[in-house]
């Protein structure tokens, strides 16, 4: 199976059989893939389904995914920029190929702290 990530353009090819790939989200999710590959999206929640930080857009593939939940949708609701291709990242079982829009306030961005912070 194929996982391309933009705006990056990074395409992977996976093997189901080798989830989960880390600890983070449902095994062989988006997040699963992305994280087990150096692709970094935010998930403060731990990629339990309990805040809406991982929040990707689907371009292709919406139908290789596995279903949304009601949990997940309820969280959605809370997302910047939803679109009606939106899904966690966590949530969203691959089943086939899938092209997905990792958001600008999605990735995962590390700031230096202030002075004097530690």
């Amino acid at each position: 199976m194929k996982v391309r990530f933009e705006p990056e353009g990074i395409e992977l090819e996976v093997d189901p059989s080798q989830a989960p790939f880390g600890h983070d989200g449902k095994p062989f999710s988006i997040l699963d893939i992305a994280l087990g590959h150096g692709i970094e999206i935010e998930h403060q929640c731990g990629g339990n389904c309990a805040c809406s930080t991982c929040h990707v857009i689907v371009k292709e593939g919406s139908e290789n995914l596995s279903p949304s939940t009601e949990d997940e949708e309820d969280y959605l609701d809370r997302a910047e920029g939803l679109t009606p291709t939106s899904r966690l990242a966590c949530q969203a079982v691959v089943k086939g190929d899938v092209v997905v829009l990792v958001p600008k306030y999605t990735r995962n961005i590390h700031f230096a702290p202030p002075p004097g912070a530690e």
